[in-house]
């Protein structure tokens, strides 16, 4: 039952995040994408101490470092996630961070000695599959295999980063989640994210690698209370305290649906479109979610 409740919280997760491209992206005409992220994160540290204050006055050194150790992933995925929407389509910048799930299962066999099951490396063949078509504006054959590479940008290579050190977090959660608890850890993640993303942005203000822009009105509002509440403490809560219930891989094969809800979200409030072979992709995802479920069953 719990393996069932951590698979449904997880998918829950990826339509909170799924969200989030298309308002960050819109509000980025309004404010700079390293300042958006300190904000973002260090309002969710402020609303989220509350609640884990005594926590964290029991908490012991090991559990601060494992914390933040995934902070720094987190940090460092957020930068350069943030920094690549700026550059690319938030419909792209979805696709391209479910990448994440491919490195996930090699990950895991370098950290955790775990090699994946057959049924897993085959979901994640789909999925990858899957995320190509669903990243083609082709309508035709012959216009995908035009299109291959050709739009690829420094936007699109950032969010590429940003997909290997999320995959990086999932590996590592499941190893801390199963020793330390988990309340402190998101605070810790939190609060570094929220930190590291005020310095890179007084830095790369003071350097001209970025334009600072600030303007307060409902887009800008709109995003960061989205974010910082749900994206970041509601589902950062919801990863740590369910994820030690699924399998890494797994996990990445439930997280890679995330590009479809990222593309609604970007159709609707963007205008953004996805092209006939992206709705293929979209059934190779869900095909590779249902392969992995079914066997996974079976080999229990």
């Amino acid at each position: 039952m719990k393996k069932y409740t951590g698979e449904i919280a997880l998918l829950f997760n990826t339509l909170i995040w799924g969200g989030t491209f298309a308002l960050i992206k819109n509000a980025f005409n309004d404010i700079s994408p390293l300042l958006f992220l300190g904000l973002r994160f260090g309002i969710a540290a402020l609303i989220f101490l509350p609640f884990v204050y005594s926590s964290l006055k029991k908490t012991n050194k090991k559990t601060l470092i494992a914390g933040s150790i995934l902070g720094l992933f987190y940090f460092a995925g957020f930068t350069a996630q943030s920094l690549g929407l700026n550059l690319t389509t938030a419909t792209k910048s979805g696709f391209i961070t479910g990448t994440f799930v491919v490195f996930i299962p090699i990950l895991q066999l370098i950290i955790e000695k775990r090699k994946p099951k057959w049924f897993n490396i085959l979901s994640v063949l789909l999925v990858l599959i899957g995320l190509i078509l669903l990243s083609s504006k082709g309508e035709n054959a012959l216009d995908f295999i035009k299109q291959l590479g050709s739009d690829f940008n420094l936007g699109d290579l950032l969010t590429l980063l940003c997909a290997l050190l999320f995959a990086f977090q999932v590996v590592y959660v499941d190893v801390f989640t199963k020793k330390y608890d988990y309340l402190p850890m998101v605070f810790v993640q939190l609060l570094i994210t929220g930190l590291g993303g005020f310095i890179l942005s007084f830095i790369f203000s003071i350097s001209s690698l970025e334009t600072f822009k600030f303007t307060l009105n409902t887009t800008v509002v709109t995003a960061i209370l989205y974010t910082a509440i749900f994206a970041s403490i509601i589902a950062t809560v919801i990863q740590l305290k369910f994820q030690k219930f699924v399998s890494p891989t797994k996990a990445g094969i439930i997280f890679s649906i995330e590009p479809i809800f990222a593309a609604v979200f970007a159709y609707f409030l963007l205008s953004e479109k996805i092209s006939n072979f992206g709705l293929v992709g979209c059934v190779l995802i869900f095909i590779g979610l249902i392969v992995s479920e079914l066997f996974s069953i079976k080999d229990e």
